[in-house]
């Protein structure tokens, strides 16, 4: 899963930032309005964590922007005003949720774990594909009831593929979730990735649609 996280108070991004990667989540960070504008045109990440006192362009401004824009990527507000009219601002500009600063990082865990939940219609923190199990709350992954385990990025990988179970998923989208915005990928890279899942896995688990990219049928063997 690939956050935009959109924070200038650099103590508090590095320590979100640090916090979800550990989470296996791929984050790029960005300090500015205008450089969170630009980076929701572009459509790759899966959500974004907005402050809204930001330099160059309010948070506000750029998510009132982006809905107008019929950018529809989540949006999880992050801000210190706590009054009712700014939530009720926030959430009619289209934030899709909203988090009040001071807050603790496993409450940004677990609201993060919310949305996705909302994003993929689940009602709990599993994902079940045929043997495969994921647990976005522990992080575990079993597979005909055995626990394998997994790197930060096969994590990740093996979670966009189930979450989009019997679809193609691009391989410029897999990148971008799972390098982010601003890493130079190998172009070797993704394959290896692959290669060391499957190994864990099944060589029968992810298909390979040549030119395109990756899937996960939805009974993988």
């Amino acid at each position: 899963m690939h956050i935009i996280l959109v924070e200038d108070d650099t103590q508090l991004g590095a320590a979100i930032q640090r916090a979800l990667e550990r989470l296996a989540y791929t984050v790029t960070w960005l300090h500015d309005g205008r450089a969170a504008l630009i980076a929701l045109r572009d459509e790759t990440a899966d959500l974004v964590l907005l402050d809204l006192g930001l330099p160059g362009k309010d948070g506000l401004e750029v998510l009132i922007e982006a809905r107008r824009n019929n950018i529809k990527t989540p949006v999880l507000v992050m801000t210190a005003r706590d009054t009712l009219e700014a939530r009720v601002a926030g959430l009619d500009a289209g934030a899709d949720d909203y988090l009040i600063k001071p807050f603790h990082l496993d409450e940004l865990g677990a609201r993060i774990r919310s949305l996705t939940r909302r994003m993929q219609g689940l009602a709990a923190n599993r994902i079940e594909v045929g043997a495969l199990c994921l647990d976005l709350g522990t992080s575990e992954v079993t597979f005909r009831g055995i626990r394998v385990e997994l790197t930060r990025r096969e994590f990740s990988l093996l979670q966009t593929l189930m979450e989009r179970a019997g679809r193609l998923v691009r391989r410029e989208s897999l990148e971008n979730s799972l390098y982010g915005l601003d890493n130079v990928v190998g172009s070797s890279a993704l394959e290896v990735l692959v290669h060391a899942l499957r190994r864990k896995l099944s060589f029968e688990t992810i298909q390979n649609v040549r030119g395109f990219g990756y899937m996960i049928p939805r009974e993988p063997k």
